[in-house]
């Protein structure tokens, strides 16, 4: 007889800074600034970000960058089932006996990928509705896209990330901080900042505030005969040089200044603006009117 997530679970199930620190020294590991580790101590801030993520009882959650599974124990608790996606040899080796030990219950429901999720386009199991993950700053950007690109079924996200990177993903056209990440994040999903995570929730603490980002996944990409690929190339271009006007910025890409300027005035954006004011409908616009080459 297998449990649901909504049967009584151990008051203790979840991590605390003794237990990570016990788990840490048992397993030699010292987190790495080469990988953005940064582990969860605080089970009140595990609650958190799972009730801020609205996560359902029969939701098929995707975590990435589980480290010692702060968040991963949480996610068994409320979830139908969870799928971590762990680089670290030694992380991915202990976390299986971590959820056997302290959730027996739902240890059938978890299942480990020992992988860069950057290389991972399938899973083990049914498809994810949902993404909940502390991601490692350094390539918080590339995973996200990553998963929102090879797991359409994913409808929900909720990442906790570094503070400014959180900023640029939630930043509306006009903002300084609006870029890449912005228009990309928002080709997939509606995009807001949901919260502020303090520093000292984290083992070893950060020199750097956290910020947690909802997605929720648009019905479709906006409508265009453009892929993807085109206009993420237009968004590329765009934002390598940002001080530049799209005419500029653009010559690169469709060849010469003044090709730039043909499809920027038959997409109906000013030759004059600069990417940080446009939307991801005008990006794709753009990309429509791409020069023949």
């Amino acid at each position: 007889m297998t449990s649901s997530p909504t049967d009584p679970q151990p008051q203790d199930a979840l991590l605390g800074p003794s237990d990570i620190r016990e788990l840490a020294t048992a397993l030699g590991v010292r987190p790495t600034k080469q990988r953005g580790q940064n582990f969860v101590i605080d089970a009140n801030t595990v609650r958190r970000i799972i009730r801020t993520a609205g996560v359902r009882a029969d939701d098929v959650v995707v975590e990435v960058g589980p480290g010692l599974g702060s968040l991963t124990l949480g996610l068994l608790e409320t979830a139908q089932h969870v799928t971590a996606v762990e680089i670290d040899d030694t992380l991915a080796a202990a976390l299986p006996a971590t959820v056997e030990a302290r959730l027996p219950a739902r240890a059938a429901h978890f299942a480990l990928v020992h992988s860069d999720a950057l290389r991972v386009t399938e899973l083990p199991g049914p498809a994810p509705t949902a993404l909940v993950a502390n991601l490692p700053y350094n390539v918080a950007v590339p995973v996200l896209l990553h998963m929102l690109e090879h797991f359409p079924t994913i409808e929900r996200t909720l990442v906790m990330v570094q503070s400014e990177v959180a900023d640029r993903l939630a930043a509306a056209p006009g903002s300084k901080v609006y870029g890449v990440p912005s228009v990309k994040a928002n080709w997939y999903a509606e995009v807001k900042r949901a919260g502020a995570i303090g520093r000292n929730v984290f083992w070893p603490a950060p020199n750097v505030d956290s910020g947690l980002v909802s997605l929720v996944r648009r019905d479709g990409p906006p409508a265009t005969t453009a892929t993807r690929e085109q206009v993420f190339a237009v968004v590329d271009a765009a934002f390598a040089q940002r001080r530049k006007t799209l005419r500029a910025a653009l010559s690169g890409w469709a060849g010469s200044a003044a090709a730039a300027e043909a499809a920027l005035v038959a997409a109906g954006v000013s030759p004059q603006a600069r990417g940080e004011s446009l939307t991801v409908e005008e990006f794709a616009a753009i990309a429509e009117h791409a020069p023949a080459r």
